[in-house]
This record gives structure tokens, sequence and C-alpha cells, in this order.
């Protein structure tokens, strides 16, 4: 028997024990979970640095703290997020009362990707802690410092019968799709999404699927272009564009195309500085391989601003690109780093028919002060999430979910929503002896039947 199958054998055992079910084991363990964390900051922040070049203050913001947050907010509501929820009970079930219990699914897979290669392993694990499932993470390979410190700092401080770590390569991956679980977690490209949800139809298991897609941006002539400059810059190169609610590229209007482009170039400088290698505050390409994806993408294309590149040192600048035809290289798959596509409009009715004939992307953003406008984008269009005037900034709200539609993913998380996604929700109406209508059981007369047709109006 391989140690992949054992340890989820094993964590199967552990879970039909009960022990992960009471709510004092549940906080207890996000306790836990939760001074680790804490305790292991420098630890995390040097990782993030090793494998993506992150500085330490874009490590705490978009890892640590999202991380912190997930877990204080769940464990001040766990307690009323576990009841048992009264429901209302329909005068033809009457005497009863309907509930609705909240029960872990059981033994659950999470994989998690390299680009946050800590706040994406731990964020979906709260939630499934909180719920009282038993935990498999299998982190990234590529993410190599940050794979190695999870392995670390998970397995040596919970029982491998609730929460372990499984690294390893592409193979490890195969050998734990193999495996029976009762709820899987996947947060990465759609390629291998659908190969994770192929593998687990075969025990019919739930999924979770966090995924991503050419997100994008737009830009009305009457938004406000400093502002929008700015927040479109902080959010396409955080972490060196390796983001999946980044903007994948923009429209903007063609009245407001040239103004808006200076603005872009001279945030570019202002964030990075003239020589970007040399920034604190700009990161690295996570391998090789990904920075030759990115660069053939660029390759022939008509660029704006950047196209600066290391191979060694796994650098691409912050590169601005035209685009004239969705026929173009860049234009044909999900970026995933730093370079931005723009595109001009007119008739923002175009952009909405162009952007309705492709896959339904991760995430969506539009700056305008047009209200009819943004409305109107916003009905029309059918996208994970988003945000208006800003960017990436909703996937930092434990009150809204996060989670795509169509070939962007299914299933939503955070806050609460992280709790239901690894809860299965039993309903559950009791009756009472005192009263027994003879209507439901046979035999079946004319009069029962047009009493019963009365009560399930």
């Amino acid at each position: 028997m391989s140690s992949v199958r054992l340890n989820v054998e094993n964590q199967r055992k552990y879970f039909n024990s009960n022990v992960t079910k009471p709510l004092e084991f549940r906080m207890e363990q996000l306790k836990k979970l939760k001074e680790l964390v804490i305790s292991n900051q420098q630890k995390i922040i040097d990782a993030l640095k090793a494998d993506l070049k992150k500085s330490e203050v874009e490590a705490y913001i978009s890892e640590i703290g999202l991380v912190l947050k997930e877990i204080n907010y769940t464990l001040k509501h766990l307690k009323k997020w576990q009841k048992p929820k009264r429901m209302p009970t329909p005068w033809s079930l009457k005497p009863g009362s309907a509930k609705i219990i909240s029960e872990p699914y059981g033994v659950t897979l999470i994989i998690s990707p390299w680009n946050y290669p800590f706040q994406l392993a731990i964020a979906p694990a709260i939630g499934a802690m909180a719920a009282g499932n038993t935990i498999v993470l299998k982190p990234s390979e590529l993410a190599t410092q940050t794979e190695k410190l999870l392995a670390e700092m998970i397995n040596s401080n919970f029982d491998s019968q609730y929460f372990c770590v499984i690294t390893g390569g592409k193979d490890v991956g195969q050998e734990l799709l193999k495996q029976k679980f009762d709820f899987i977690f996947f947060t990465g490209s759609t390629a291998v999404g659908k190969i994770v949800m192929s593998a687990a139809a075969e025990n019919l298991t739930p999924v979770c699927l966090e995924l991503g897609g050419k997100s994008p941006c737009i830009i009305d002539e009457s938004a406000n272009l400093e502002v929008a400059a700015r927040r479109v810059i902080w959010g396409k190169f955080f972490n060196a564009g390796q983001t999946c609610i980044a903007p994948d590229y923009l429209y903007v209007h063609e009245s407001i195309k040239t103004t808006f482009l200076s603005l872009l170039k001279k945030n570019i400088r202002k964030f990075y500085g003239e020589n970007e290698f040399k920034s604190n505050d700009y990161g690295k390409i996570i391998s090789k391989d990904h920075f030759d994806r990115i660069y053939k993408l660029i390759e022939g294309s008509k660029i704006l601003y950047g196209g600066d590149q290391n191979k060694e040192a796994q650098f691409i600048s912050p590169t601005l690109l035209e685009v004239s035809s969705w026929d173009e290289k860049i234009m044909q798959e999900e970026i995933f780093g730093p370079a931005l596509p723009i595109l001009s409009y007119t008739d923002i009715d175009e952009v909405i028919s162009v952007v309705k004939s492709k896959d339904r992307p991760l995430a969506l953003y539009i700056f305008s002060t047009n209200n009819l406008q943004i409305d109107k984008v916003l009905n029309e269009l059918s996208f994970g999430g988003g945000s208006v005037n800003d960017c990436l900034i909703h996937f930092s709200s434990t009150e809204i979910p996060v989670g795509g539609v169509g070939a962007s993913g299914m299933g939503r998380y955070h806050g609460k929503y992280t709790f239901d996604t690894f809860t299965h929700q039993k309903a559950i109406l009791t009756k009472s002896y005192f009263f027994d209508l003879d209507l439901r059981y046979p035999p079946y007369t004319e009069k029962k039947f047009n009493l019963m047709k009365k009560f399930l109006k």
C-alpha cells in the first residue's frame, strides 16, 4: 500500500471516530494554526522572498495578513455557523419542525498553487478545519521554499491523521487524485482543473475549482484617470502579474486612450523606478519555464512600454502592449505575468459583445462614474466577481465570496462561504406522533385525491 493511500485511510478512520466534530476541537485547532502563523511569520516572509521575490509588505498583506484575518473571523463566528438552523415548516407537514444540520464532508484534499503559495494553501484549510473535516494539503512544488515550510509547520504540529502536508511533483498529485476523498478543493489553471474534476467524477466526489481566465478591465471616458491608472498598475503588477484575478487586458475608451497611457507609464516609474529589476517592491517570475511561456506571448507584440527581460534572474519588466486584434498571441490565453495588452473602443456594446463571446472570466473591473454604464456592464456580463473603480480588493473581504463561473471555476469561499463549501447541509424534518392523517395512506379514493391536491397547492 502506498504511503499516500495509507495516509488517506488513516484520516478516514480518524474522521469516523468523530473526534473532529465537537466545536471545542475545531476552535482549538484553529487557534493552534493562528499561533503557528504568528510564530513563523518571518520564515514565511523569507520563503516567499526566495520563491517569488515578494517584498515584506506584499508578503504580509497578500498572504500572512489575509490568513490571520480569515482565522480571526472564523473563530469569532464559528459557534453560530455550526449550530443547526431552524427552518419554516409548511402547514401541510405540521405538526412537525424542520432544521438544517451543517456536517463535515469527511476527508478532504486541498491542492494549492504557487503564485500565493502560503495564503491559497491555508485559507481553504481554515474552512475545512472549521467545518470539522480532516485535511490532506498538496502545495505546489514550484514554490519550493514555501512548500518546505508548509510541510514543516503542519506536519510537526498536527496529528497526520487530522491535517498533513504531502509534498512532491506531478506524480504525487496524480497518486492523490486516485484516492477516494469526500471533497476536493483545487486552485490552479483551467486545464488542470479539468483533470481534477475528471478524477473526482470517478468517485462522485464534490469539488470546488478556483481557476482563472482572461479578466477584462474597462476604462470609460468618465473615469477618474489619475486614480484609475494607479489602481490598474498596482493590481496588474502586484506579484509581477502572477495573480489569477489580475486585469488580463484593458479596454480603454478611444477618447482618453493617449492620456491614460501616459498615466500608466508614469505610475510604473513611480512605483518601481526607472530600473524595475533593482526595485525591492517588484517580484520575479516563478520559474524559467513560466518565463519562457510569458516571453513567447509578448514576442511579436507592439510594446508601448517595458519589455525588458533577464531569464537567469526570471525577470520581465512591467510591459504595456498595444493590441489591435484578438488574433494576436497575447490574447489567446491567460497571461499570468507582467504584460498588459491595451485595446481601444468607442461603444460599450462592442466591448460587451466581445467579452460575451469568450469564456466567462474569474474577475471583471470597470472604472467609471457613469452609473448607467456600470449597471449595464455588471448586468449583461457574467463573471466570477470584481470591483468597480478598483482592482483585486474584492478578494480581501471576508463578507463576500470569491469564486468563478463556467471555465473560471465553480464553488466559492472566504469567510462563512469557506465553511459552507466544506460542509454538507443535511435537511431534517421531525414529525410528531400526535396527529396522523389517514389521507396519505392507501387505499386512495377520489375524495382523498382531491383533498391532497388542495394540500399541495
